[in-house]
């Protein structure tokens, strides 16, 4: 008889009972990912991967108890509670200390102002499947060299909103209306709000690249907002770098789990399973 309070979680310790999965299925130490007439896309089974070898470990350290199975079990709510809690317990993350906390206040001061506003018009050349890029780029920079010109028209940036732009807002001259940095693609808030200096009022001299395309931007009026002292935001960046400082704990952790397994039919690259975001 198998005592189920020993074995390790994985099938290459001889744990296990039965034919081995096939050569062809992705796994971890010998237990398939997945059923042999199966196969997950790429994230699915990155995600499985990462989920087998977290249980795996939680096996090793006795945290969960062995299931001699050839294929991964779904992990319940308790399991992965009782992963979570012995990630708590094995990778230990040192609070940020004022000094931390205070170099990323100054180094980022634009991302902590409060009730900045924009009101800018855009025309989006969207990247889309089978696009021909540098075209696309090309057509951009037209656009943007005819509104560049001293003597263009100033209603000539709302007609060739209507006549080029692919947002929803080509249709009102491509009039964005008031924003704030939490309303807008990053790469835009990145360029209306977060450089420093903070960029004037008018059209803005080069294309914005953002995960939709190729933008023309005016800034037509801007609130500056306020920049509270650091010590009302003191709480909120101790929280940020603990978050960060754990997710990259995390990964290099996963990370080791992987090196020390055997590893098939799948490639690990990143710490993508939801149970170490």
């Amino acid at each position: 008889m198998i005592n189920s309070s020993t074995g390790c979680g994985g099938g290459t310790c001889g744990c296990g009972a039965g034919p081995a999965p096939s050569p062809a299925s992705a796994s971890i130490n010998g237990i398939a990912l997945h059923e042999a007439a199966q196969r997950p896309d790429d994230a699915a089974l990155r995600e499985r991967a990462w989920s087998e070898l977290l249980r795996q470990e939680a096996v090793r350290q006795g945290v969960l108890p062995a299931r001699h199975e050839l294929v991964a079990p779904a992990l319940s709510k308790a399991d992965q509670d009782a992963i979570e809690a012995m990630l708590d317990r094995t990778v230990r993350v040192p609070a940020a200390t004022e000094e931390e906390c205070r170099r990323y206040f100054e180094a980022r001061k634009a991302h902590f102002v409060q009730g900045a506003l924009v009101h800018a018009r855009h025309i989006l050349f969207a990247v889309t499947a089978g696009v021909d890029v540098q075209k696309l780029v090309a057509r951009a920079e037209q656009a943007l060299l005819e509104l560049s010109r001293k003597d263009v028209n100033p209603a000539r940036f709302a007609e060739m909103a209507r006549e080029l732009s692919n947002c929803p807002s080509g249709a009102v001259g491509g009039d964005l209306d008031w924003i704030g940095p939490h309303e807008c693609a990053d790469e835009l808030a990145g360029e209306l709000f977060y450089q420093t200096p903070s960029p004037g009022i008018g059209l803005r001299p080069r294309l914005v690249q953002s995960r939709y395309g190729f933008h023309i931007i005016e800034i037509l009026e801007r609130e500056d907002g306020r920049l509270p002292a650091f010590e009302e935001v003191h709480p909120r960046i101790a929280v940020q770098l603990a978050q960060q400082s754990r997710a990259k704990a995390l990964h290099q952790y996963m990370q080791l789990l992987a090196g020390r397994a055997a590893v098939e039919g799948v490639t690990l690259q990143e710490a993508d399973s939801p149970l170490v975001q």
